[in-house]
């Protein structure tokens, strides 16, 4: 066998590599023991007796976990001169550091290429299918002020026994129990077919179809058994969730370039037409009261009676739902005609007491003309220009359609006479265009539509029926969002590309910016889709720098460096959209940032916390001028966000003889994390209820009956220093006359250390906690966020 590649070359090899991951939570908080908490307790006047179950328990350590994870690859490969073939399979299980996180990936992927007629015709055709099994345990960003799994555990009392059945009486989530009874799991089938055609007309002219087809199938299942404790409306009966989702993608490009070299230039031209439709469907559904406490079961007799119950329907419908206040299965329609409350007769086993199902199935199109012109001048002067006109059905008929142009020079200095020899690289690069965007539209937010409101699966087993809702006004001048973009870089090198780098400065201004606002009053309508009159502006600096600090036969040494600055700011937005939704006890509604103009996305707004009073209460800062502090009145902007202003990088690459080294450290400094988690959890008033916090909340001078505002009190500086990873390893030598034609093993670590002043587990830590309505996703708050793992892994790689 050969490894050969190329064109005309021949010959196969069969490839494998084989991984092996240990992980760990890199951190997780410092709670209070046994002793300080039941001492804690009786400090804030509360009957340490009373919360005494007996128990010593760690329940970060009981969530938690240190796993082993494997991935294993195997593809063969094949060149037969007029073509190649490669297929691949693999297969990854790996288990997450909390308990019952779990994800298995099973793929397998074949690549043909073909030429036929003399090298004219080449045939391009990819297949790949997957399954993913993915498990999780009950952990949500919107969880409420009870948390999630790990909210549960950082707050569960460390007297409680580690018992699933062990209950305090009170309405506190019990870890152990809640780990016990819940179950969450998806699985994802998908089909990927890419397939394209070349055909070379002339040496200048060449033709090409790509076609590609995409469809994933999932289902997601979620319970929780009535063996539940503290959780009212599960408890005893058993609650459910089956969620179908279908994404089928289809696509369609056909080019033309062209590409002619004249006596001292060269042109390229290119010109392109692509079409593209998304189709989503599926359904979502909740049952409650089953006959079983086996999650397994309960997840059968959900999918099944959803299943059988919607196949029993004629026609096409919305929702659909039964309870003990129906005598019938009753159907909600939108087509041919809105019918709400169609009675069919129950024509299927109900497995479960109460359920509800809405569906969906929505299908967005793109279409895109384009065209693009390279033109060189001596090798020295390179110009660009592109067109796009791109076309979405997310926007009304008028709209659809957006035109962006865009153009880049660049100026190889390098190559001109009066650079020395010592310059191996200087090139110049101005570039300017405007881009696209649609993100965040979801389907018809144009037009308006009405739909059946969700439906209410009460703790009774009844349910609610709502009325027709409006999902989305009439817009019609919603448009595409552009962003226009300037950008001047230069690259340079010295001896032979041994020190170089490159210097970028760039400009980014997006107009008519895309944002879901509130109707004005007295309108009802949930939400508004619009381009505002605003801008967001990005201002910034790149730097990156390499050398190769030794260059020899047996050792080599190099090193990259990469640092960027980031300036961001609203402009001209006349209104405010309060945004970062805030989690916890008492917090209902609450928020820690704002989008509006002459601050940065993300900007934090908030009361500034200014210290405790001689009674335990919080003193905000006054600044309404009427002498009381106030939490909510006496909000402000605070001068902090959650953008970095600063990102860099650094990578060591080390190789001596067989053996290599590497190593890449990340930071980011200039922006500010919402400790959410401290704010939901970690408070005097908490202990004082018998909930478990970290040490500083003892010596706080809090009282037990404050409340806690969101405010600058828990907002904290995110700055860090992170090693990423950091790999060795070793090419083992080989004659090549036996049955390895390569061999490596290699030993690779994974976020190894982190220097930060955050208190939580991690500055980098996002998490989804709502929007208040206003879409715009949440950034820079830490809610009992999902502990990054610090992994090590080995690994073999060969091939035969």
């Amino acid at each position: 066998m050969t490894t050969k590649s190329g064109k005309g070359s021949q010959g196969s090899s069969i490839e494998f590599s084989s991984n092996l991951s240990i992980s760990t939570p890199a951190n997780d908080y410092d709670l209070l023991d046994r002793d300080e908490f039941l001492a804690g307790v009786t400090q804030f006047g509360g009957n340490a007796d009373a919360v005494d179950f007996g128990g010593v328990t760690d329940w970060q350590k009981v969530v938690t976990r240190t796993v082993a994870s494997h991935n294993q690859n195997l593809s063969y490969s094949n060149n037969y001169g007029q073509g190649n073939l490669r297929a691949t399979f693999g297969y990854t299980k790996t288990l997450g550091v909390v308990e019952n996180t779990d994800l298995e990936r099973i793929t397998g992927r074949i690549n043909a290429v073909h030429r036929f007629l003399d090298d004219d015709l080449t045939l391009n055709v990819q297949v790949s299918i997957s399954r993913v099994n993915d498990g999780t345990a009950p952990l949500s960003g919107g969880s409420g002020f009870r948390g999630d799994l790990l909210g549960a555990s950082y707050s569960a009392n460390p007297t409680w026994p580690n018992d699933p059945t062990f209950t305090d009486g009170g309405t506190q989530l019990l870890p152990a129990n809640f780990l016990e009874n819940s179950l969450l799991e998806t699985k994802t089938n998908r089909l990927l077919v890419n397939g394209s055609a070349e055909y070379k007309f002339t040496d200048e002219l060449t033709g090409k179809i790509n076609i590609g087809y995409d469809k994933s199938n999932g289902q997601n299942f979620s319970a929780v058994s009535g063996n539940i404790l503290n959780l009212a409306g599960v408890e005893g009966q058993g609650f459910g969730v089956f969620n179908t989702l279908v994404n089928e993608n289809r696509l369609l490009e056909a080019t033309l370039n062209y590409k002619k070299e004249f006596e001292n230039s060269n042109l390229d031209v290119l010109l392109g037409f692509s079409y593209q439709d998304f189709g989503t469907s599926g359904i979502n559904s909740a049952g409650r009261g089953f006959d079983t406490t086996n999650l397994e079961i309960m997840s059968n007799d959900l999918t099944t009676t959803v299943k059988e119950a919607g196949a029993s329907i004629d026609g096409s419908f919305q929702q659909f739902y039964y309870g003990t206040n129906t005598n019938d299965l009753i159907v909600n329609r939108l087509f041919p005609t809105v019918t709400p409350g169609d009675a069919v007769p129950f024509a299927f086993t109900r497995r479960v007491q109460a359920l509800v199902a809405d569906t969906f199935d929505n299908t967005d199109e793109l279409q895109s003309f384009f065209a693009r012109v390279n033109y060189s001048i001596a090798g020295k002067y390179l110009f660009t220009g592109t067109i796009r006109a791109d076309g979405s059905s997310r926007f009304g008929p008028e709209n659809q359609y957006g035109y962006f142009p865009s153009g880049a020079f660049a100026w190889q200095i390098g190559e001109e006479d009066f650079i020395g020899d010592a310059v191996s690289t200087l090139k110049l690069r101005l570039s300017g265009g405007i881009t696209g965007n649609q993100d965040g539209l979801g389907f018809g937010a144009f037009v308006a539509r009405q739909r059946f409101g969700g439906l209410g699966l009460n703790n009774d087993l009844t349910v609610n029926q709502n009325g027709l809702a409006i999902v989305a006004t009439d817009v019609p001048d919603l448009k595409w969002e552009p962003t226009l973009n300037f950008n001047v870089g230069l690259d340079f090198g010295f001896n032979n590309d041994r020190f170089s780098g490159s210097l970028d400065v760039y400009r980014s201004e997006t107009t008519d910016v895309l944002l879901q606002t509130p109707p004005a009053a007295p309108a009802v309508d949930p939400f508004q889709f619009g381009n505002q009159d605003a801008a967001i502006i990005n201002r910034g600096i790149e730097l990156a720098l390499s050398y190769d600090f030794i260059q020899s036969e047996n050792v080599n040494f190099s090193s990259s460096f990469n640092i960027a600055y980031n300036e961001n700011e609203i402009q001209d937005f006349a209104s405010a959209v309060n945004t970062g939704e805030i989690n916890g006890q008492g917090l209902s509604g609450a928020f820690a940032q704002r989008f509006e103009a002459g601050q940065s996305l993300f900007s934090y707004y908030m009361a500034i916390f200014e210290g405790f009073d001689g009674d335990g209460f919080p003193i905000y800062r006054d600044l309404d001028g009427n002498g009381v502090g106030d939490p909510i009145a006496d909000r402000t902007f605070v001068g902090e966000d959650a953008l970095p202003d600063v990102t860099t990088g650094l990578s060591l690459n080390l190789n001596v003889n067989n053996w290599d080294f590497s190593t890449y450290f990340a930071g980011q400094f200039g922006f500010s994390v919402y400790n959410n988690t401290r704010n939901g959890f970690f408070t005097a008033g908490s202990i004082n209820n018998a909930r478990n916090v970290t040490p500083d909340v003892l010596t706080s001078g809090e009282s037990g009956g404050a409340s806690a505002d969101p405010s600058t009190r828990f907002l904290e500086k995110g700055d860090f220093v992170r090693l990423q990873n950091a790999t060795i390893g070793y090419n083992v030598p080989l004659s090549g006359e036996g049955t390895f034609k390569t061999l490596r093993f290699s030993l690779t670590g994974q976020n190894l250390f982190l220097i930060t002043d955050y208190s939580g587990l991690d500055p980098e830590i996002t998490v989804n906690t709502g929007d208040l309505g206003s879409g715009i996703p949440s950034r820079g708050i830490d809610w009992s966020g999902f502990p990054n793992p610090r992994t090590i892994t080995f690994g073999i790689n060969a091939s035969f």
